[in-house]
C-alpha cells in the first residue's frame, strides 16, 4: 500500500495534481476482530503527512455520502435531517410569498434527501416522521405549528395541499434510479436485472406484476 501511494505522490507531482490529505482516510474493512487488536498499527504516508486511520466503526464522508467501512449509513441519515431542519429554520420568519418560500424548502431540504434517497434503506417509521417537512410548510405559509397537518398531508382532492413528503420523493428516486440502470445494455443493467430473478425465484414469482401484487400486503420494511 505504501508502495502504491508513493507511485500516486510521483503521479501528482508530475501533473501538478494536489492531494487533499485531510480528506484521505485509511481504513481497513476486516471483520476479524482478533485479527485487527493483534495486528500493529500500520502507518501510511503521502506528501509526508500520515493518513488519518479508522475505525470499522467511524463514519466518513465519500461521494456526497456517509457511512462507515461495515456499511452502516445512520451518519448520512443524521446528515439529511440536520439539513432539513436547517432549511426549514431558514424560511422561519421569511419575506417572501408561501409558494416560493415552499420551493425554496423543497430545493434546500427535500433535495438533499433527494440526493440520497435511491441508495439508502430507510425504515418506515423514518419516512413516516414528515414533522420537519411540515412544520417547513407551515414556516412557509407564516403559521403556527398547531396547524392541523393534514392540511399539507392531504391530496388536492380533499381538500389539501398534497405537499411533497419523504416517500413521494423515494417513490420519485427508487424509479428513476432503475431507469437509469437499464437505460443502456451495460453492467449496471445485467446486475438490476440478475437481482431482480433472485428476487423473482426467492419468492416463487413468474413476473415483475406478480412480484409486485404479492408485495401489496407486504409492510415496507419487508418490501425494501
Amino acid at each position: 500500500m505504501q508502495k502504491l501511494l508513493n507511485v500516486v505522490k510521483e503521479f501528482t507531482a508530475w501533473c501538478a495534481m494536489q492531494m487533499n490529505v485531510k480528506k484521505t482516510y485509511f481504513l481497513v474493512i476486516d471483520n476479524d476482530k482478533k485479527r485487527r487488536e493483534q495486528e500493529p498499527a500500520l502507518l501510511l504516508t503521502i506528501n509526508g503527512e500520515t493518513l488519518q486511520a479508522m475505525n470499522l466503526d467511524d463514519a466518513c464522508s465519500y461521494l456526497g455520502y456517509w457511512g462507515t467501512g461495515n456499511g452502516d449509513m445512520r451518519a448520512t441519515k443524521e446528515v439529511v435531517r440536520q439539513k432539513i431542519i436547517a432549511a426549514r429554520d431558514l424560511i422561519k420568519c421569511h419575506p417572501l410569498t408561501p409558494e416560493l418560500a415552499t420551493e425554496l424548502f423543497s430545493s434546500k431540504g427535500m433535495g438533499v434527501f433527494r440526493f440520497s434517497a435511491a441508495l439508502i434503506e430507510w425504515s418506515e417509521s423514518e419516512l413516516n416522521d414528515v414533522r420537519l417537512c411540515v412544520q417547513a410548510y407551515k414556516n412557509a405559509w407564516h403559521l403556527p405549528r398547531s396547524t392541523a397537518s393534514a392540511l399539507f398531508i392531504f391530496p388536492k382532492a380533499h381538500a389539501g395541499k398534497e405537499s411533497t413528503l419523504p416517500m413521494a420523493v423515494l417513490t420519485q428516486e427508487l424509479l428513476l434510479h432503475a431507469e437509469r440502470c437499464i437505460r443502456h445494455e451495460d453492467v449496471s443493467k445485467r446486475i438490476l436485472l440478475a437481482g431482480l430473478n433472485r428476487t423473482l425465484d426467492e419468492w416463487l414469482c413468474d413476473s415483475f406484476v406478480e412480484i409486485i401484487e404479492k408485495m401489496e400486503l407486504w409492510k415496507w420494511d419487508d418490501a425494501t
